[in-house]
């Protein structure tokens, strides 16, 4: 951490079926973000393989936790001394369903790992149809610097209680990769509630989505009091924010949420 703040960045960018150009792009960007001064760099979802629509591909193109596309992302986070946080299309126990899942990969090798709870069976999608669902389990997370960070999905976003276990995980930023798709209001919907999963939990959030025309983009870091310190609009792009870690504590002086609430989250 410089004295500037905590380097953390987004990374936008629409995924492919060609794996080497998504490892391509995600290295030029990791490159950039790196020489900026970010110390972690959040991916979108399903950054190491991606159609639309789904087909069979996917079980085709998924990968073990320990492939070749973590593997190649912990080459260039050993290189670039960075953390890199990335959607994996992981290979799931069926043979026909995969796994919706994000790593946090470091030059030291995984770091941690979280596979979506709350597939996109909405607006139109079945993401059931071709993804098993993550496990409920502690959170996985991981610190640098001091900072402790959480991961969830995309669709995620929709369900408070996500976030709100990761908050009682001790974590002061939360890692969000997305595909979020287009539609009405859609883009209303990525800021709101990024925003809002930042202010009731009082951390910062940074989210991380595939840019049109089939994601709203929009990838931003945003602060404990919902504020965006630094974003990307629609197009392939990297935006760094210097977070300043004490912030969380003096929002929390002022509004300490948290330690006022009633009730918990459990399982359903």
């Amino acid at each position: 951490m410089t004295e500037n703040g905590f380097g953390l960045a987004v990374a936008q960018f629409a995924p492919t079926a060609s794996r080497a150009t998504n490892i391509s792009v995600i290295t030029e960007a990791v490159v950039t973000a790196s020489s900026r001064g970010a110390r972690v760099i959040v991916f979108p979802e399903y950054s190491s393989y991606f159609v639309d629509p789904f087909d069979d591909t996917l079980a085709d193109n998924a990968e073990d936790l320990d492939g070749p596309f973590t593997a190649a992302l912990r080459s260039l986070a050993a290189e670039q001394g960075v953390v890199i946080v990335a959607g994996l299309l992981e290979r799931a126990d069926d043979g026909h369903r995969v796994r919706n899942t994000v790593v946090a990969v470091s030059g030291d090798g995984i770091r941690a790992v979280y596979r979506k709870l709350h597939l996109y069976d909405a607006f139109g999608q079945r993401e059931s149809d071709w993804v098993a669902p993550g496990e409920i389990a502690p959170p996985d997370t991981f610190e640098v610097d001091g900072l402790r960070f959480g991961l969830m999905t995309c669709y995620d976003l929709r369900f408070p209680e996500v976030a709100r276990t990761l908050a009682d995980a001790q974590v002061d930023v939360v890692l969000v990769p997305a595909e979020w798709v287009r539609g009405p209001l859609k883009e209303h919907h990525w800021r709101t509630l990024v925003q809002a999963r930042a202010i009731e939990n009082t951390v910062f959030v940074a989210g991380a989505d595939h840019p049109p025309p089939l994601g709203v983009g929009h990838s931003m870091i945003v602060d404990p009091q919902g504020v965006v310190l630094a974003a990307v609009g629609t197009t392939t792009d990297v935006a760094v924010a210097h977070i300043d870690p004490a912030a969380i504590a003096r929002v929390r002086r002022v509004n300490p949420a948290l330690e006022l609430r009633r009730y918990r989250v459990t399982p359903r």
